[in-house]
């Protein structure tokens, strides 16, 4: 079941987050990710002054008492005009998680599904998700939920370590 974050759940979401940022470094070539002992508290804060500031909410997947997957979005967290660009009214999901063990059962498309009608009843024209290239499996996810890429951002390394 899909129910609104409150306060009593901050540890699961806590844990959800770390869950999703080792996998990134997990799967980072570069490996430029890390998990700093202060990330778990601090990113937690950093996403519900988000959510707080930019008209966002938070959705919780609820199985029993247990915690499985969560998302986050918020609305026009950018500028919206300048010289050379004109953003329509926007969500951007900034986290889209569901715990390893449960992958695959339908919970991401579920709270993918609730945000997008959340940022409907907002009147936003869009929705944009930022992926990690290396997550291939979250890419496929988004492609299959009719999402396509936009902008890409390429790097390339001039100095080794």
């Amino acid at each position: 079941m899909i129910i609104e974050y409150e306060k009593q759940y901050d540890e699961d979401i806590k844990n959800l987050l770390v869950e999703l940022q080792e996998h990134i470094v997990n799967i980072d070539k570069e490996k430029y990710n890390i998990i700093t002992p202060t990330y778990r508290e601090e990113y937690f804060k950093k996403t519900i002054d988000e959510v707080n500031n930019y008209e966002g909410k938070i959705y919780l997947y609820k199985e029993g008492n247990e915690i499985l997957g969560l998302i986050v979005g918020l609305i026009n967290n950018e500028e919206t005009s300048d010289y050379d660009f004109k953003a329509p009214k926007r969500g951007r999901v900034t986290e889209l998680i569901v715990t390893k063990k449960t992958r695959s059962k339908g919970i991401g498309k579920q709270l993918l599904d609730k945000m997008t009608d959340y940022f409907k009843e907002k009147d936003c024209e869009d929705i944009l998700i930022g992926v990690f290239a290396y997550n291939e499996s979250a890419i496929k996810f988004y492609e299959k939920n009719n999402y396509h890429t936009r902008m890409i951002e390429m790097t390339r390394k001039i100095k080794e370590n």
